[in-house]
């Protein structure tokens, strides 16, 4: 049996629920120590999952794991979390940067207090968790930082309906376009890794009024693209722009039936896939 990542550590943002949690319970099933890092520590009404709930099933599925608290736009908590992860595992191997806040809404529908939210969360605080691992990843083993967000595309399709989000979600893969540049030196390996289609996350749940089951995939495909990245060579594997579809293609994978929330329904593009149009289901404000 291959147990790639025993004994070796990833750091999780957004890891209470969604896609951060299934890549974590993916990476724990080899054993793998994981720290599951969020705001979640109090069971939201419609969403009742938290980092300990989430710490549980790592422990359950193979892992080693470690909750903690983590606002990624408080620089002092950043620091604070990363060196506890560092001295509870004795360091840190990789980095997913998956914590995102979304408003889908147009110039006049977008409150400052949300814009604020969403570049502190999604740009600001990736490149803040980037920042503070860095010297645990400079003596990782086959060190990555991943990052869920989407192939750059320069295209008005994306801007026009939510100017205030793309900057953002482009804003975070900017910074693997720089830092995979900027980290090649040191072997550490940067990339983008984005969803296909559309994947059912409590977050999807929310943002579509529960209407967007039919049409998703399981947030299982992006866990599995994501272990395939992750055990690539950190030294050669970066500066990649991935969609998780592309990725287990390459890996040799056919059936991707089994990932669909409902069978035999045709599957929404998730945004900013290139090529394909502007799917109505993304209208919803």
């Amino acid at each position: 049996l291959r147990r790639f990542f025993s004994g070796r550590t990833a750091l999780i943002t957004g890891a209470a629920r969604g896609i951060g949690k299934e890549i974590a319970l993916r990476l724990a099933k080899d054993g793998a120590n994981i720290v599951v890092a969020a705001k979640t520590v109090i069971p939201h009404p419609k969403m009742a999952e938290t980092i300990y709930t989430a710490a549980e099933e790592i422990e359950k599925a193979g892992g080693r794991a470690l909750p903690l608290l983590l606002d990624v736009r408080d620089e002092e908590n950043v620091q604070e979390c990363v060196e506890k992860a560092a001295m509870r595992f004795g360091g840190i191997d990789i980095l997913v940067n998956n914590a995102s806040a979304t408003s889908l809404t147009g110039t006049e529908d977008t409150d400052m207090r949300r814009y604020d939210l969403m570049h502190s969360i999604n740009t600001r605080g990736t490149f803040l968790m980037s920042k503070a691992c860095l010297p645990h990843l400079k003596k990782g083993m086959n060190p990555h930082i991943l990052n869920i967000s989407p192939p750059l595309t320069m295209d008005k399709i994306w801007f026009g309906p939510h100017v205030a989000y793309t900057m953002t979600k482009f804003g975070m893969s900017m910074c693997v376009l720089g830092m995979a540049e900027e980290l090649r030196p040191y072997g550490i390996a940067v990339n983008a890794l984005w969803p296909a289609t559309a994947i059912w996350t409590p977050s999807m749940e929310m943002l579509t009024e529960g209407k967007g089951e039919a049409g998703s995939r399981s947030p299982l495909i992006v866990a599995d693209a994501a272990y395939a990245i992750l055990s690539k060579g950190s030294a050669k594997f970066t500066g990649q722009f991935l969609l998780d579809e592309q990725v287990l293609k390459a890996d040799g994978v056919t059936d991707f039936d089994k990932y669909a929330m409902v069978p035999n329904v045709p599957l929404v593009p998730d945004l900013f896939t290139p090529g394909v149009p502007y799917h109505s289901l993304w209208s919803r404000k």
